[in-house]
């Protein structure tokens, strides 16, 4: 079938309440008739004791030869018979000392024992907690409430009285008369709590599925709007975000999915703007090259008759160095691409940053010169070795002084700077030239920027790019750091080797 949560609680709700409610008419009935079995034992309890102090039951020793006193073989029906008149719901039976039925006042066919099981008698005459079934002679397996008393003449054992309090009087009167009534009653009484089960299933189910249907008519409407309803239903977190239920629960785990993958859309639309971005601008500064490149070589080949050995010299050293921009751009464009895609795996290695930073500055002493530029480096004794990958990290610190070169004026000053806090080795880079507008400097490690065209990085702009995806990569980042009277200062930290 084919039902709704909420038809599906209701209906349990109902099974379960009429499984409950059987149960518990059940129990009641048990425990009423135990009560009743009690209650008629302990006003009958002396009953059996009082038939027994009859005399006339009995009768002496004659001529018979007997050695002691007889049961009196004409008085003991007639008396039982008496007292089932005056109690019809009673039967009265004598027992002889191993329990065999010696007198009664039942029909010869309606007896179905002989014999009654003596133990639960001897349980009675003792006193034992009420109440105590004992066998039915006139039922093959019944067990009934009794009354019981031993029959002594002359001191001497002769049998048992025994009654059964609830007779067969008793039981065919309660089926006639309560028979109609009783299923009357328990059909009414069905009937009722089962109307009532699916009411208050309904009405429960109702109310415990009221927010799990909201919930349900959000996640609907976010699936149909699309992201924005995505991104509205995220930015409004759910109600009772700290409650215990499921449903609560289940809403504020959907509020978050929601939210993050609102988080992850944005990132992703803003990726695809840097990626289109960076395409632009690396068509941008791989077309000024390569212009310039195609202009000089056909040139050449235009002037070729005409062109002195100077020109044609000086022509070639312009396209040979307009092909070394073309490619140290396609050179950075692959060196950014292993690492966005994950090619490039960190061999760590322990080595110390001052070492590393000497080697970078041999490399640029003549770059420096040709500028007028002074390179300073401030190590502190005692600096501990690092653990990173030695080639990323020159890459890294080439990548940086390489930018400071070319956008530090003639005669300025760029210094490295190294610290050592927090169990991480510092760098610092400053240089004396402008700094970074304030505008790009929120998309300065993320995208190529308009600094590539102001001539500050001759690689499209992907240095400092590629200089944050290294640093990533050994769990580091770079910052740009405001310093009065310097111009751009980039900082970054290293963690130190374990010992």
């Amino acid at each position: 079938m084919n039902l709704t949560l909420s038809q599906r609680l209701a209906a349990v709700f109902g099974v379960l309440l009429l499984a409950c409610s059987g149960a518990s008419a059940w129990l009641q009935i048990r425990a009423t008739a135990d009560q009743e079995q009690e209650l008629v034992q302990t006003l009958s309890h002396g009953l059996a004791a009082h038939i027994a102090g009859h005399t006339g039951l009995v009768k002496p020793a004659g001529d018979s030869g007997a050695l002691g006193p007889v049961l009196d073989s004409a008085a003991v029906p007639a008396l039982f018979d008496m007292l089932m008149k005056v109690n019809p719901g009673v039967e009265v039976y004598l027992l002889d000392a191993d329990g065999l039925i010696q007198g009664h006042a039942a029909p010869p066919d309606r007896l179905r024992r002989d014999r009654i099981d003596l133990e639960p008698v001897r349980r009675f005459a003792a006193g034992d907690r009420l109440p105590i079934l004992g066998d039915d002679p006139r039922q093959a397996a019944g067990r009934k409430v009794f009354s019981a008393a031993p029959l002594t003449v002359d001191g001497r054992p002769a049998g048992w009285i025994y009654v059964v309090l609830l007779g067969e009087a008793h039981d065919q009167l309660a089926a006639d008369v309560g028979g109609s009534t009783a299923l009357r009653t328990l059909i009414t009484s069905m009937a009722l709590v089962a109307a009532l089960g699916l009411v208050a299933g309904g009405v429960a189910s109702r109310l415990v599925t009221r927010r799990l249907r909201t919930l349900t008519a959000e996640v609907r409407a976010a699936e149909a709007g699309g992201f924005e309803a995505l991104a509205h239903h995220a930015a409004v977190p759910p109600d009772r975000a700290g409650a215990r239920d499921e449903i609560s629960q289940l809403g504020h785990a959907f509020g978050r999915m929601a939210q993050r993958i609102a988080e992850q859309w944005r990132e992703l639309i803003r990726q695809d703007q840097q990626r289109r971005e960076l395409i632009a601008n690396v068509s941008h500064d791989l077309r000024t090259p390569l212009t310039s490149l195609h202009g000089y070589l056909e040139t050449l080949l235009v002037k070729s008759e005409t062109l002195g050995d100077a020109d044609r010299r000086r022509y070639l050293q312009t396209a040979i160095a307009q092909s070394a921009k073309v490619g140290q751009l396609a050179q950075s464009l692959f060196e950014l691409a292993r690492l966005e895609y994950g090619a490039v795996r960190p061999e760590k290695e322990r080595f110390l940053l001052t070492e590393l930073v000497q080697d970078v500055f041999q490399k640029f002493e003549l770059a420096a010169e040709a500028r007028r530029l002074t390179l300073d480096a401030d190590f502190p004794p005692g600096l501990p070795t690092v653990h990173a990958d030695l080639g990323l990290i020159e890459r890294v610190l080439t990548n940086l002084l390489d930018n400071a070169i070319r956008h530090t004026p003639e005669g300025g000053r760029i210094r490295v700077t190294l610290g050592h806090a927090d169990e991480r080795v510092t760098v610092d880079i400053a240089d004396t030239g402008p700094g970074i507008p304030p505008p790009l400097r929120s998309s300065l490690f993320d995208r190529p920027s308009a600094v590539t065209r102001a001539g500050r990085d001759s690689r499209g702009g992907l240095g400092l790019v590629i200089v944050h995806r290294i640093l990533r990569l050994h769990g580091s980042d770079i910052r740009l750091v405001d310093r009065p009277g310097q111009g751009a200062v980039f900082q970054f930290g290293l963690p130190v080797a374990d010992h």
